[in-house]
């Protein structure tokens, strides 16, 4: 059998599962190769426990060497570029052959999108912006009299859509229980009509109606237009104003220059993908996770969210190796997923059903309870053992 190489973009969630699973479905003659930006993996989900002091960075970070020890193959470096014809990828000026390709570089963050909003607070999609909300929300002097807290969505789409509402309710946990009767208070303004919309009416009235039991005031339909740090001033699209102490926001998100310049996007948009199979119009080209759109019957497209990124990762490294093998089955991404959303305190609900159920996603949510969290702490710990 001619010895195969698959070359995977991106070490996240989606590039680190399929990496993986391809790893052992394939025989040892057959390369698997991640490239990765920094050789590092960050559990994001945890972020927002950073975020109110209940996790370290170290804990939640580990280098993607050892990925090694399992026979992948890593390379560190910035991807300069994609040739899906030849299926060929630069790196650090170095070239690359593959005989299949799997696209996962996720989604750019891009807050310079929004003028002043890089100066103006901090991204809650990065470990150094988490960071800083842990700071402020550790420091919170409980002298103090009517802090406003505000979290912004700058734009959609936007990655893990509970993560805005969840760091809201938590942060606001905190405040209420460390700095009781100081009137801090905890805003979120959002362009979304309603919280998590893509799951169908009922779970985004649930959401609607945790912000509202944990003292967070919510904006919808809200577009950020720019923002004034020196008088901590949101301007919206619709003329309104609002001001802010404290500013954490979740970043306008773009696809990543390089997949434009390939031609697998258009500028403004995302890779179009086959929603089963994820293989791109380009053949043994796959794409999964953030950099890609799946457009729902709904109107809206299927969530930028690591529970999908896993599930397409393992119908990808199925298919793939049922090519190289010469047998089994190719895998298909059935559109299901599930979700945890946090409210502070040791509780979570938590949603799960078919987002290509039509004609819109038929999705249950749970009501929080100390029950899903620890369901969270667990899925934690496992991700981590399960892949380091």
């Amino acid at each position: 059998m001619t010895s195969k190489t698959v070359i995977v973009l991106g070490g996240g969630v989606g590039g680190l599962s399929v990496a993986n699973d391809l790893r052992r479905r394939l025989n040892r003659q057959h390369k698997v190769v991640l490239v990765d930006k920094t050789g590092d993996h960050v559990f994001w989900p945890s972020l927002l426990w950073l975020q109110v002091g209940l996790r370290k960075p170290d804990k939640i970070t580990k280098g993607l060497e050892k990925l090694l020890k399992k026979g992948v193959e890593l390379v560190r470096g910035e991807v300069d570029s994609i040739d899906p014809v030849a299926k060929r990828v630069g790196v650090g000026g170095k070239t690359y052959d593959a005989d299949y390709l799997v696209v996962s570089l996720g989604a750019q963050l891009a807050p310079d999108r929004i003028p002043g909003l890089s100066d103006a607070g901090h991204n809650l999609y990065s470990l150094e912006g988490s960071v800083a909300v842990r700071n402020f929300c550790l420091g919170l002097d409980g002298e103090a009299k009517g802090t406003k807290l505000v979290v912004l969505v700058s734009g959609m789409p936007f990655k893990c859509p509970a993560a805005p509402y969840e760091a809201a309710m938590l942060m606001a946990h905190y405040a209420q229980n460390n700095h009781p009767g100081t009137g801090t208070s905890v805003s979120l303004y959002s362009p979304e009509g309603g919280p998590m919309g893509v799951a169908g009416p009922v779970v985004s009235a649930g959401v609607k109606g945790m912000l509202a039991q944990r003292g967070v005031d919510y904006y919808p339909t809200h577009q950020v237009e720019k923002v004034d740090p020196g008088t901590r001033t949101l301007i919206f699209e619709d003329g309104s104003e609002a001001t802010y102490d404290f500013l954490a926001y979740v970043p306008p998100h773009v696809v990543p220059e390089v997949v434009c310049e390939a031609g697998l996007a258009e500028v403004g948009g995302w890779i179009m993908v086959d929603r089963e199979s994820m293989e791109t119009r380009y053949p043994g080209v796959f794409a999964i996770g953030d950099n890609t759109s799946i457009p729902l019957e709904m109107g809206l497209p299927l969530p930028k969210a690591g529970v999908f990124a896993h599930g397409q990762a393992q119908a990808v490294a199925k298919t793939i190796a049922a090519r190289i093998n010469g047998k089994g089955e190719d895998g298909v991404f059935d559109g299901h997923g599930q979700c945890f959303v946090e409210v502070g305190g040791g509780r979570a609900g938590f949603g799960r059903g078919n987002f290509y159920a039509s004609p819109v996603a038929q999705v249950k949510l749970h009501e929080p309870s100390r029950r899903w969290h620890i369901a969270k702490v667990l899925f934690e710990k496992k991700w981590m053992k399960q892949w380091f």
